[in-house]
């Protein structure tokens, strides 16, 4: 079934021959992106997996097409490992996550970020997937999904100080400088191989969020409000250049989703002002598969923005049964009552996988829930 109504946000399961060399990197800091040159065959595995997934997603009316994401061990630190200027190492510790139970979950502990050098986005091994991707696509359109600007300043900056007088940057503002350059550098070549559509993957925005009990609001208000504009302006001067090479400019908002698990809460309603409102994208995946996201009310606030469309991530990646159609076709309604329908499409709230070892489902389950997606759409918008 093809209907353009229906979008993946980008990831899908990796299948098991890669998924071999996946798990030997992520347990190796002796070895550098893209690790072709440490795993004998892993190259051409990744490439058949790549022209096999290109395929099924044509095959089954997928109307603008990835690599699956095949190409990334994770969703963002891959494209800063393919910068020049990043080493990648293995921290003591990954990314905390909510169990299933409620629990404490641990993420891959491969997310350990220095910087050697003056960074660069030249030359980048994303451009390489893309022209691989492009040209089996034919006709069928393609994007490309990278780590949001600003988030992955915060990464650098916040979360890790890669700064100071015994860092490559000195200063703060020094190191932003180096991220945007590195970024507009990137997004140049990308443009110059072709590309049209570029993605920003982005899970900064619930930490502004003041109903997400593990946001900045933990610590205290105090430049909050500052520290939000500061991102905002790094990724609306991303957007910009985009925008002047001729780009589309989209992004994904996530709250974590690692083997069926999720990082954070945090509702749309608390954050909808910056990060919807004043950052300058053209359009925006958002989530809203269960209650953390709030009240879909929030996407008043793009009621100004008549150019700006929505994919209302309503399905959920994470399970592996398929979704309450009533429920997805009542907010489908109530979203439609706010913005105008052609505006809208419908997505699940995130990929099926966005680190390699994907969520808990099987191939099957994922196939399934996709076209339960695209038969709703489809019935929705009438195509």
């Amino acid at each position: 079934m093809t209907t353009d109504r229906f979008q993946l946000v980008g990831s899908l399961l990796r299948p098991t021959d890669l998924l071999h060399y996946k798990h030997q990197i992520e347990h190796r800091e002796d070895i550098h992106y893209p690790f072709y040159d440490a795993f004998d065959g892993y190259q051409e595995t990744e490439a058949q997996a790549i022209n096999a997934i290109i395929q099924k997603q044509k095959d089954e009316g997928i109307t603008i097409i990835t690599d699956g994401e095949f190409s990334k061990s994770m969703w963002h630190l891959d494209f800063l490992w393919g910068f020049d200027g990043i080493e990648r190492f293995i921290a003591e510790n990954g990314y905390s996550f909510e169990d299933l139970d409620g629990g404490d979950f641990e993420t891959r502990k491969d997310i350990g970020i220095r910087i050697t050098a003056p960074l660069s986005g030249k030359n980048h091994h994303f451009i390489t997937i893309f022209n691989q991707v492009n040209a089996q696509a034919d006709t069928t359109q393609t994007k490309l999904t990278v780590w949001g600007a600003a988030h992955a300043f915060t990464e650098l900056a916040v979360f890790n100080q890669l700064y100071g007088e015994d860092h490559i940057y000195k200063t703060k503002e020094a190191l932003k400088e180096g991220v945007l350059t590195a970024y507009k550098e990137f997004l140049s070549e990308f443009a110059q191989a072709g590309g049209q559509i570029v993605q920003f993957d982005d899970c900064l925005w619930e930490l502004f969020a003041e109903d997400n009990e593990k946001s900045f609001f933990a610590e205290g208000t105090v430049g909050l409000e500052d520290l939000a504009d500061e991102f905002v302006a790094i990724n609306n001067e991303i957007i910009a250049y985009a925008h002047e090479l001729g780009l589309e400019v989209w992004t994904h908002n996530c709250r974590g989703n690692y083997q069926s698990r999720h990082a954070a809460n945090g509702t749309y309603q608390a954050i909808a002002e910056k990060f919807l409102r004043d950052q300058h994208y053209d359009r925006f995946f958002l989530e809203w598969d269960d209650e953390r996201a709030g009240d879909i009310e929030a996407l008043k606030v793009l009621q100004d923005r008549p150019d700006t469309t929505v994919v209302l991530g309503l399905l959920s990646s994470k399970t592996n049964h398929l979704d309450d159609e009533k429920r997805v076709l009542q907010l489908l309604d109530q979203a439609s009552s706010i913005l105008p329908k052609e505006r809208l499409y419908l997505s699940h709230q995130c990929g099926f996988a966005s680190c390699d070892c994907g969520n808990e489902l099987s191939h099957e389950q994922q196939w399934a829930k996709i076209k339960q997606g695209q038969e709703i759409a489809a019935a929705y918008w009438g195509e």
